[in-house]
């Protein structure tokens, strides 16, 4: 009896202090300061500004560059005209430039306009001085692939899609979060309730002893009753000090996740009031192919195929690239001269790549890609089958769920009833040992089997707001609070 006061007082005092919490405070707690929570929201950052950089890429960009000196002695070969031979001779330059441009991507086209402006100095110091200046002052060119396969156009088409699938995903990963949050809080439940047990068994099995011992020596009670007793007394001992060691795995498993201090004392609130949700496989379904990031991934990947056959098309014929520029540039001896009267400036080129012998390399290519994209499609056709499946079976074992709660419940109530009329009747001597340790087991087995349907409950409901990217008591999508969940 003195070791069951002794740990009675231990127990109290561990008790102070403690942060008592229900399964959505360890939620939202999770959701701002876990591990987890900031990793999700860098890797959403991460497309954020990949897709901020694609939308800049169709912007105009200006750009300044200068090479303000560059200085180079060294020893060239140069003709001497005079006794008609090349000879090396000590050279001395100082080139400065710089240059100012202007350019923008065509997205319709996929060619790319641009303009700019041009400022150089070239300086010879090897024998006679000479200083000479060219300016560009302002010229405007246009280059273009006519090849057919146009790299803007796709990512204009792509793009859009892979950030839409990563705000989906940064939204999915909060209510993976939450499923990882409820299993780290049930299994402290779990070992809270096993400690719970293993006290009051305890508590029990040294009465019970105590109790056996006295009718032993009136006779009542034979030895290996009293026997049994006994060693059900020294197994709950056992039992106690192996749910304890649990608990404190289970808290520092906990405190872990939610980035608490390892001195920190949780004590989970058991959640015993259930929202009346019902759920229909119709809507969760068409919620789940319009919000969900895997159909966003699909459409993605065909698009991806696309481009690829694309591509390889474009490389398996005619190839030509247009390159034109028009401006005006001029060149003195004098700054002050390099920008009067400019001559006109001109360039149009034209390049051709015509395919003659390859081996078939080309057509390989494009039979390839038309292949991978065959796989591709019958892959995503596969997936979204059981993705639906996946989404139908959830929402029955969702529904089904609630009704066993409530089961489990009135069933430990039962047998919390059951052991405590069995005890009393143990006491009296109405029943022998046998009968008494049925009662607890029974006991035992209501309260973890009530436990874990409430697991399965609550892992079930983040689940279905996981696929469907819905809340069901709010009746609202979960991307309608992005920027909340996102500043959160």
């Amino acid at each position: 009896m003195v070791s069951f006061v002794l740990a009675a007082l231990l127990q109290a005092h561990a008790q102070q202090g403690v942060r008592a919490l229900t399964l959505q405070e360890v939620i939202d707690i999770a959701s701002r300061q876990s591990l987890d929570a900031f990793r999700n929201k860098n890797m959403y950052l991460a497309s954020y500004w990949e897709f901020r950089n694609w939308k800049a890429d169709r912007l105009p960009a200006l750009t300044f560059q200068a090479t303000p000196f560059d200085f180079n002695r060294s020893m060239q070969k140069v003709y001497n005209f005079d006794e008609n031979r090349d000879e090396y001779k000590p050279r001395e330059f100082l080139d400065s430039d710089m240059a100012l441009s202007l350019s923008q991507n065509v997205g319709f086209t996929g060619g790319r306009i641009f303009a700019q402006s041009e400022l150089n100095l070239t300086r010879n110091w090897g024998g006679e001085s000479l200083t000479s200046y060219s300016s560009t002052p302002v010229s405007i060119g246009y280059s273009q692939s006519l090849n057919g396969y146009n790299q803007l156009k796709w990512r204009a088409k792509i793009e859009p899609v892979k950030f839409e699938q990563a705000k989906k995903e940064y939204i999915q990963s909060k209510e993976e979060l939450s499923i990882k949050a409820t299993r780290r809080f049930f299994d402290l439940v779990d070992a809270q309730i096993e400690v719970s047990i293993a006290n009051t068994n305890l508590y029990n099995a040294d009465t019970l002893y105590r109790i056996g011992i006295g009718r032993f020596q009136a006779g009542t009670v034979t030895q290996d009753e009293l026997l049994n007793l006994e060693l059900g007394f020294m197994n709950a001992k056992l039992a106690l000090n192996r749910s304890n060691l649990e608990l404190e795995r289970a808290r520092a498993d906990l405190n872990s996740f939610l980035g608490f201090e390892k001195e920190t004392r949780i004590e989970c609130v058991v959640p015993d009031n259930l929202s009346a949700i019902h759920v229909e496989a119709a809507e969760a379904l068409a919620l789940a192919l319009e919000n969900n990031p895997n159909i966003l991934n699909h459409r993605q990947r065909l698009l991806e195929e696309d481009r690829k056959v694309k591509q390889a098309e474009a490389q398996n014929g005619f190839n030509a690239e247009l390159y034109a520029l028009y401006g005006l540039n001029q060149n003195a001896e004098e700054f002050s001269k390099v920008y009067l009267d400019p001559l006109e400036r001109q360039r149009l080129r034209v390049g051709v790549s015509v395919p003659i012998l390859d081996w078939g390399r080309r057509k390989g290519a494009l039979s390839m890609a038309k292949s991978n994209r065959e796989v591709v499609k019958t892959s995503i056709n596969q997936e979204r089958i059981d993705f639906e499946q996946n989404v139908i079976m959830n929402v029955m074992e969702f529904n089904l769920q609630g009704e066993q709660v409530r089961n489990t419940a009135k069933a430990d109530t039962i047998a919390k009833m059951g052991f405590e009329v069995t005890k009393q009747r143990f006491l009296i001597g109405k029943l022998d040992v046998t009968k008494l340790n049925l009662a607890r087991n029974d006991q035992e087995q209501a309260r973890r089997a009530y436990i874990n349907a409430l697991r399965s409950y609550w892992t079930y409901y983040y689940t279905l707001r996981e696929l469907t990217l819905f809340d069901f008591e709010k009746r609202i999508t979960l991307s309608e609070d992005f920027d909340y969940l996102l500043n959160k």
